[in-house]
């Protein structure tokens, strides 16, 4: 059975394309027609398109494996932010931090730096602290949520990509492109499919669009992730899961409290000395 129809992509607005002078010609095996010099998109094609999307999700939500979504465009932030929750997957929402994928274990640290300003506020270490480097250190750790906040659980690189509007997030398209992401696009007409390896014909500039396209893949996704979780008590049950072993102690003498309060003030310093300088 088909994740969506040809009824709810049309009142959501699938249909609608761009001026036919904005065409990418590469997008004509998804145009139906032109109308009033605006391209129609085919949506008998995007249904099956978004079937064909919505399948590879959920197997890679199956594995246990990780698709970042990626909206930056005013009318698709809240929806993708939303609905990527829904199925606790990461996203970016704000601007695509250049370098985060063929970069990452700097973008890692960057995230491990928001933990420790973190651990900074739970140990006390902030009533040794003046007024005006707890205010420093705040504002950076609001930076830094702002933009990786999202992110801040995904510690290996993505299985997938998921893009709306991958003219504008070309900077992420093109690096997924390079290291072997596969990238899930919704791709309107003046846009080019060539870079994407699963395609979405659809309107890329309606909320309602995106938001009918999303909620067919979340739908899947969340399939997978309920199938992987009833795999895994079938396997409980049947004894084939592996036996916790209980957690392993760590092969570093703890730190005296003493030592442990001097390297947090070391740490703090060192933050507020980063703010001052950037």
């Amino acid at each position: 059975m088909s994740r969506t129809n040809f009824d709810t992509l049309l009142e959501a607005g699938c249909h609608f394309g761009h001026l036919k002078r904005k065409w990418n010609p590469a997008m004509a095996p998804y145009i139906f027609m032109e109308r009033n010099g605006i391209h129609i998109i085919d949506l008998h094609k995007t249904v099956a398109k978004v079937d064909e999307a919505a399948e590879a999700l959920k197997q890679i939500a199956k594995s246990g494996k990780k698709v970042l979504f990626v909206a930056t465009k005013k009318q698709a932030k809240q929806v993708v932010a939303e609905k990527a929750q829904s199925v606790n997957m990461p996203y970016v929402i704000e601007r695509w931090p250049g370098g985060m994928l063929t970069n990452f274990p700097t973008i890692r640290k960057a995230v491990k730096k928001m933990a420790t300003i973190d651990k900074l506020t739970n140990d006390g270490t902030y009533s040794n602290l003046s007024k005006r480097e707890v205010l420093q250190i705040s504002r950076q750790r609001a930076k830094l949520d702002k933009t990786l906040g999202s992110i801040a659980d995904l510690t290996r690189l993505p299985s997938a990509l998921f893009v709306i509007d991958v003219m504008k997030e070309n900077i992420a398209v093109r690096e997924a492109n390079r290291l072997g992401i596969p990238v899930f696009g919704i791709v309107d007409t003046n846009s080019d499919p060539t870079n994407v390896d699963f395609v979405i014909p659809a309107n890329d500039d309606a909320t309602k669009s995106v938001e009918v396209i999303l909620d067919a893949c979340c739908a899947a996704m969340q399939e997978g992730l309920e199938e992987r979780k009833a795999e895994k008590i079938d396997m409980e049950a049947a004894g084939e899961a592996p036996a916790n072993k209980g957690k392993k102690k760590s092969a570093k003498a703890r730190l005296d409290k003493s030592d442990e309060e001097a390297i947090n003030a070391a740490k703090a310093a060192a933050f507020i000395k980063e703010d001052e300088e950037a």
